[in-house]
C-alpha cells in the first residue's frame, strides 16, 4: 500500500489505532493539526509512523469508565502527512483525512492506546475523485455564516472563504466552528457532501437564532 495515495477501501488497514478527542473533527481530504504529549499517544504516533501512517480520529459517547469512555460508532482515518518534535518531547503532527469508517469492533489491544477494526466500505465514496466539482450557490450559506459569526463574536478570513473551493469551504467550516460534540458527530456521519452542506447551513441558522434568543431572555439555559 502506498503511503501517499489510497484509492480503495480494501487498501486501508484492517486494524487502526484511534485517538479519542471530543470536539475534534477530521473529514476526508482536510488537514487537522494536532499536538501530542500524552505518553500513550506518543507511542501511538511512533507505531503509526513505523507502519501505514494511519490514525483514526474519533469522539466518545456517554458511558464506560472515565479513563475508557465508549467510542462513537463512526470516525475518520487520517494519514500522518506532517511531523515534527519539540525540544520538550511533544509531537506536532498533521493528519490528512482519508476515509470515514464505522467501528466494527474495538480490540483488546496490549498497546497503551486503543485500536479498532474499521469498516471503510460504508464510506467508500470518500475515496472517489471529483471533489473540485462540488460547487453550489454559496451566497445563502455565506449570509448565514456572517450572521452566526456576528452573534458569536467570531472572526474569519473572508478572502479565504470567498476563494475556497466549495467542498473545502464547507468542510473547513464544519471542522473549525465551535459546534457541540453531538453536532460535530452529526456532520461527520452524514453520507454525502450535499447532506453535510445542508446540515452545516441548518446548524449555522440554529446557532445564531439560539444565541440571539438567549441574549434576549437571560433566563433561557441550554442545560
Amino acid at each position: 500500500m502506498s503511503q501517499r495515495d489510497t484509492h480503495r477501501s480494501a487498501d486501508l488497514p484492517a486494524v487502526i489505532p484511534v485517538f479519542p478527542l471530543d470536539g475534534a473533527l477530521l473529514l476526508p481530504r482536510m488537514l487537522l493539526p494536532l499536538q501530542i504529549f500524552e505518553p500513550r499517544y506518543l507511542n501511538m504516533v511512533d507505531d503509526a509512523l513505523a507502519g501505514p501512517h494511519i490514525i483514526g480520529m474519533i469522539q466518545t459517547t456517554p458511558g464506560g469508565e472515565p479513563a475508557r469512555p465508549h467510542l462513537a460508532g463512526v470516525g475518520c482515518a487520517g494519514r500522518v502527512t506532517g511531523y515534527s518534535e519539540t525540544s520538550d518531547g511533544r509531537y506536532l503532527i498533521t493528519l490528512t483525512g482519508v476515509c470515514r469508517f464505522q467501528v466494527d469492533q474495538e480490540l483488546s489491544a496490549t498497546t497503551p492506546y486503543r485500536q479498532v477494526r474499521p469498516n471503510f466500505q460504508a464510506f467508500a465514496c470518500d475515496l472517489e475523485a471529483g471533489t473540485d466539482e462540488l460547487e453550489f450557490d454559496r451566497m445563502p450559506l455565506l449570509a448565514s455564516l456572517r450572521h452566526y459569526l456576528d452573534v458569536h463574536q467570531l472572526g474569519v478570513d473572508w478572502e479565504a472563504v470567498n476563494t475556497a473551493p466549495g467542498f473545502s469551504l464547507v468542510d473547513s467550516l464544519c471542522m473549525a466552528l465551535p459546534f457541540t460534540r453531538e453536532e460535530k458527530q452529526a456532520l461527520l456521519e452524514v453520507r454525502s457532501f450535499e447532506d453535510r452542506r445542508l446540515a452545516l447551513a441548518t446548524l449555522l441558522k440554529i446557532g445564531a437564532a439560539w444565541s440571539k434568543w438567549s441574549e434576549d431572555d437571560p433566563s433561557v439555559s441550554m442545560q
